[in-house]
């Protein structure tokens, strides 16, 4: 039939549905959302719910990143930024990992917090995985706004489901973004940059150490947690 071989209307609407699913159950927990449907929007929208005045920090995010916030905040000219994982003119990061903590703890007194999210779960929840730490802690406690950006491609069905998805395909996946990006060759020995597939290793360098689920928003602390569910598949 004419015209089948563009699925981009049906897959819209499919992410559309599932999207606004976990929407009603994320408000349920008393976790803000808005849904919008590009990379565009999302970013006017967090411009929009940044003031002029307030210190901005961010967590590591290639969701971030595609859609260019910290340019667009650094163009601003108006706003502290504390971006930890800067990069140079060649896509190499400015500040070394073990010289970072300084930066991190930043996060922590920021108006507003950024970053990306692992998996949104069609029952209301975000499911995160770090090494260290430094993202997951901010989100949960600190600073007095948190912005979470995720693509479509990121809802779930549950918990189980979005750390099955960290598992298998967002911890292979960044561990092999910081060899080759990154030249960080102390991570090439991990299980899943060898074969691509998690071994619940006992590595030193190990990606997945402090997994947070967060379940609802604390009724004293309404209207800190915001996700921009973005109908686009972005990030891991």
């Amino acid at each position: 039939m004419a015209g089948d071989t563009d699925t981009r209307k049906e897959r819209n609407w499919l992410s559309e549905s599932r999207a606004q699913k976990a929407i009603n159950n994320l408000r349920r927990n008393r976790i803000n959302v808005w849904y919008v449907p590009n990379s565009t929007e999302a970013l006017s929208t967090i411009l929009s719910m940044i003031p002029y005045d307030a210190t901005v920090a961010r967590g590591d995010s290639i969701t971030l990143d595609q859609i260019g916030i910290i340019p667009a905040l650094l163009e601003r000219g108006r706003n502290q930024v504390t971006d930890p994982f800067e990069l140079d003119a060649n896509g190499k990061l400015v500040h070394k990992l073990e010289h970072t903590r300084d930066m991190h703890l930043k996060a922590f007194t920021a108006d507003i917090y950024l970053a990306g999210c692992n998996a949104v779960t069609l029952d209301g929840k975000l499911v995160n995985t770090d090494g260290t730490g430094n993202r997951v802690a901010p989100m949960i406690f600190g600073p007095k706004k948190v912005i979470l950006v995720v693509g479509v491609n990121k809802i779930v069905e549950d918990a189980e489901e979005g750390r099955k998805r960290i598992r298998e395909i967002c911890a292979p996946l960044d561990v092999k973004r910081y060899l080759i990006k990154q030249d960080q060759s102390q991570y090439a020995d991990l299980p899943c940059a060898k074969t691509g597939f998690c071994a619940d290793c006992k590595h030193e360098y190990r990606f997945c150490c402090y997994t947070v689920i967060i379940e609802a928003v604390a009724i004293t602390e309404r209207d800190r947690i915001n996700v921009i569910l973005i109908g686009e598949d972005l990030g891991y």
